[in-house]
């Protein structure tokens, strides 16, 4: 008897020293995010301000060096900015809004000191200095009780879900998004980008459920006869679609096909690995081409081919005048067992971009790449610059002849030659 009084006041000691180091830890975990929360509110905040600053200055100058080294610093801060922000836990809607409004200013100034187009930075900011001023004084109002909480992290969390609080920063995101929306306007490249994103294009007719299982089987044979579980998006989708779900044995899955013409957007197949065959990797290409003919996609070749253990992962692009529209794209998991299709996305290639002609410019590439580059490759491509605008350019991947011997793929544009995109390849 006296063993087990023993061993259960032991046991008791032992669970109160557990639950006090338990509720210390904790604490001290609380002290340490308060203090982390604190700290990047404090950052934004002081970063704020400057980027304001840094704006209004920017109009003082019309001196090329003078403004150029504030539009760097506008487009560094507005990067911290970013990054001070998403550190926080605030409401959703505010902090996108925040990170969307503050980069469109990082994006405006590094683009101008790219063009040179100094007139346009000068009457567009004249309007954005005056809102982001405004914006930073509601900032102010809305963060300064999270400064008095003593590093108490339960006054935090309740001045978080206060209703004062959600109307602060309610009415900072009402004027992020209008402000936005009058000083940062869509471009018309930017606008058809959304429309093919949303696929506001698509005109074709529409299919029932019972034909989107069908369109499904047609090209993913494998599944026929499965059981299926077909729901349609909601009505707040961008893009209306059927959802449908399948089993079939021990294969379970799941297909998006579009309520409009019946285009599958994407495709993914689970089943435990079966190493009953050992494909070849032109045994693979040939079953994705076979594949991309039976579903139409006859315009579309191969770019790229990788594999790991178990699947091989192939890109694919659509063709047009012997050029690559490489946001066209396709891609597939195949496995390099079976060459069984366990994934598939279209979305990219259902999205269609429409081609404008352009003047191609031939390059001197001795004279673009400083001596000892070697040009091992150059075909074309169609790819989009920072504006969205789909531009005709020159992919050259291009070693330097040194002792690292590094290798870069770099994607010139084939008017106006400006470089716009350099990667480095392993």
């Amino acid at each position: 008897m006296r063993n087990a009084v023993y061993l259960l006041s032991i046991a008791v000691i032992a669970l109160g020293l557990y639950s006090y180091e338990v509720r210390t830890e904790n604490k001290q975990l609380e002290r340490t995010v308060h203090a982390q929360y604190t700290n990047a509110l404090t950052s934004a905040s002081e970063t704020l301000t400057t980027l304001q600053t840094s704006v209004n200055q920017s109009l003082l100058f019309q001196d090329k060096s003078a403004l150029n080294k504030e539009l760097d610093n506008i487009w560094r801060l507005s990067d911290q900015l970013r990054s001070s922000i998403s550190g926080l836990p605030l409401n959703r809607e505010v902090a996108n809004n925040w990170m969307k409004y503050i980069g469109k200013i990082g994006d405006e100034a590094k683009l101008v000191a790219q063009t040179g187009d100094y007139n346009s930075w000068h009457d567009k900011m004249g309007v954005v200095a005056g809102n982001l001023k405004n914006l930073s004084n509601e900032w102010e109002v809305a963060t300064s009780r999270y400064f008095e909480n003593d590093g108490d992290f339960s006054k935090w969390q309740r001045t978080i879900d206060s209703d004062t609080e959600q109307e602060n920063f309610g009415k900072i995101a009402q004027n992020l998004k209008s402000y936005s929306e009058t000083d940062f306007p869509l471009t018309a490249s930017e606008s058809d980008w959304l429309k093919k994103r949303e696929l506001k294009n698509l005109e074709d007719k529409e299919i029932t459920k019972e034909q989107a299982i069908d369109k499904l089987e047609l090209l993913i044979p494998n599944i026929k006869d499965a059981s299926y579980t077909v729901t349609k998006s909601k009505d707040t989708a961008p893009y209306p679609f059927y959802h449908i779900q399948f089993v079939k044995g021990s294969r379970m899955g799941y297909a998006d096909i579009t309520v409009k013409g019946g285009h599958i957007l994407s495709f993914l197949s689970e089943r435990p690995v079966q190493e009953d065959k050992n494909m070849t990797q032109q045994d693979i290409k040939e079953l994705t081409n076979k594949f991309m003919e039976n579903a139409g996609y006859d315009d579309a070749k191969i770019v790229e081919f990788r594999e790991n253990h178990e699947v091989y992962h192939i890109s694919a692009a659509r063709v047009y005048d012997n050029a690559f529209v490489y946001p066209d794209g396709l891609q597939f998991k195949v496995s390099k067992y079976s060459g069984e299709l366990l994934g598939f996305n279209a979305m990219e290639y259902v999205q269609k971009e429409t081609i404008k002609e352009q003047p191609v410019n031939p390059v001197d590439w001795k004279q673009f790449f400083r001596p000892g580059t070697i040009v091992e490759e150059v075909k074309m491509i169609y790819t989009e610059n920072e504006l969205f605008e789909l531009r005709l350019c020159y992919q050259v991947i291009a070693r330097f002849d040194s002792e690292f011997n590094e290798t870069f793929r770099v994607v010139v544009d084939a008017e106006t030659h400006d470089v716009i995109k350099v990667e480095y390849m392993q």
